[in-house]
C-alpha cells in the first residue's frame, strides 16, 4: 500500500516541529563528551571495528549492485515493452523473438490465462507463478506463502552480518552495544517489507491500459529493500567508525574498569621506582660504579660553575630575573609543589615522632616508679 506524496507532506509539517529540535538535541548528546572523559582523545579505528566497516560496507555494496537491472529478475513486460492486457500468444512471441524460452517461460505461459495472474505476477515475480505447485489465482494468499521464503531471506542474511558486526569475536566490546539497537531496526525493517507486500492490493493495476500506469510492485519493492538494507549496514558502520575513533557515542567505563586501570598504572609506576632504587643501590654499592657517579657529578658541577660564571649568562640571568619572571609566583609554586609531595611524609612524621615522644615520657615515668618502689622496699 503506498503512501500518497501529500499525506507524507502533511505529516512532516506536523510532526517536523517537534521532532527537529528533538533529533538535534539528541545528536549534540550523543557527540559531547561526558565529564568522566574529558581525557579521552580521538584514536585511529581499532582493527576489531575495522573489520566490522569493512563487513558492513561491503554486504551494503553487494545490495546496492543487486538493484541493477543486470541483476533483477526479468520483468516479460518490460522486456517486451506489452500492455497487462496483451493476448497470451503475442506476449510470449515478443519474448521469443527477445531470446529461447525456457521451461519457466512455459509454465508462465499456462498460468497467464486470466488477468488475476498477471496482477499476481506483478506482485510476487516471476519465480511464485513459474515454480509453485500447489499456488492458484483464487487462493492470492497461496503465492504469499510460497514468496515468504525469499521475502524474509535477504533480511535473514542481513541479520546474520550484523550479529557478526557487532560479536565480541570478531570485533570488540565497543560494537557489541549496538547489536540490540541493531537487531532491533533489522527486524522492523523486516516485519515492514512483509507488512507491505501481503497488505498490497494488486487490484489497482486492473485498470491500467498502457505500460507506463503498471506499478510494478515487486521490482520496485526489491529494490527498496536492498536499498534500506544497505542503508541500516551503512548507517551501523557510520555509528561503528565513530565509536572505535571516540568521535561520538562515548560511554564511560564502569567503576571495576576504572579501578582496574589506576592499579595497573599504579603497579607499573612502582615497577619504575623499585627498578630506579635497585640501580641506584648497586651503583653506591660498588666501588667502581661509585667512583665513576661521583667523577660525573664533580664534572658536572664544575661544568655549570664555569657557565654560570660567563658574563653572557649572568647578563641573561640578570635580566630575567628582574623583567620576565615573576619571583613570587615561582616561590608559591615552589611551595604548594613542596608540600604537596611532602605534606604526606611530614604529617606522617610528626605524627610518628610525637607517638616515640609519648613513649618514651611513659617509659620514663614507669622507670622512675620502679626506682621509686625499689628504694622503699630496701627502707
Amino acid at each position: 500500500m503506498a503512501i500518497p506524496w501529500g499525506t507524507i507532506k502533511s505529516l512532516l509539517i506536523f510532526f517536523g516541529p517537534v521532532l527537529l529540535p528533538k533529533a538535534i538535541s539528541y545528536y549534540r548528546s550523543a557527540t559531547s563528551t561526558p565529564s568522566a572523559l574529558q581525557g579521552v582523545k580521538i584514536q585511529p579505528l581499532p582493527a576489531p571495528i575495522y573489520r566490522s566497516v569493512l563487513l558492513l560496507l561491503s554486504v551494503a555494496t553487494v545490495l546496492v549492485i543487486r538493484t541493477l537491472p543486470n541483476f533483477s529478475p526479468e520483468n516479460i513486460f518490460s522486456a517486451t515493452q506489452s500492455r497487462l492486457q496483451i493476448p497470451q500468444e503475442v506476449l510470449f512471441t515478443r519474448l521469443a523473438t527477445l531470446r529461447p524460452l525456457t521451461p519457466a517461460d512455459h509454465d508462465l505461459k499456462a498460468r497467464f490465462v486470466n488477468l488475476e495472474s498477471r496482477l499476481l505476477y506483478l506482485q510476487f515475480g516471476p519465480d511464485p507463478l513459474s515454480h509453485c505447485p500447489f499456488c492458484t489465482s483464487d487462493d492470492p494468499t497461496s503465492y504469499l506463502y510460497y514468496a515468504l521464503p525469499s521475502l524474509l531471506a535477504p533480511h535473514v542474511f542481513n541479520l546474520v552480518v550484523i550479529t557478526l558486526a557487532t560479536s565480541s569475536t570478531l570485533s570488540s566490546r565497543a560494537a557489541a552495544t549496538w547489536r540490540t539497537k541493531a537487531t532491533i531496526a533489522a527486524v522492523v525493517f523486516a516485519a515492514f517489507d512483509l507488512y507491505n507486500t501481503a497488505t498490497y492490493n494488486y487490484q489497482s493495476n486492473a485498470s491500467a491500459l498502457r505500460l507506463p500506469e503498471i506499478n510494478f510492485f515487486y521490482w520496485n519493492a526489491r529494490i527498496w529493500r536492498f536499498l534500506s538494507l544497505a542503508f541500516l549496514n551503512g548507517a551501523l558502520a557510520l555509528v561503528l567508525y565513530l565509536t572505535g575513533t571516540n568521535r561520538a557515542f562515548l560511554t564511560p567505563p564502569a567503576a571495576s574498569e576504572r579501578v582496574e586501570t589506576i592499579i595497573k598504572a599504579l603497579s607499573g609506576t612502582k615497577g619504575k621506582i623499585n627498578a630506579v632504587g635497585v640501580v641506584k643501590n648497586t651503583v653506591l654499592r660498588d666501588e667502581e660504579l661509585r667512583g665513576r657517579s661521583n667523577a660525573y657529578w664533580s664534572h658536572e658541577v664544575r661544568l655549570t660553575r664555569e657557565i654560570m660564571e660567563e658574563a653572557e649568562v649572568v647578563d641573561g640571568m640578570r635580566d630575567a630575573l628582574e623583567n620576565r619572571l615573576n619571583i613570587k609566583a615561582l616561590e608559591r609554586d615552589a611551595e604548594e609543589y613542596t608540600n604537596a609531595m611532602l605534606g604526606g611524609i611530614m604529617s606522617s612524621s610528626s605524627a610518628f615522632g610525637g607517638a616515640a615522644t609519648a613513649y618514651s615520657a611513659q617509659t620514663a615515668g614507669g622507670a622512675r616508679r620502679e626506682s621509686g618502689d625499689g628504694h622503699q622496699k630496701e627502707e
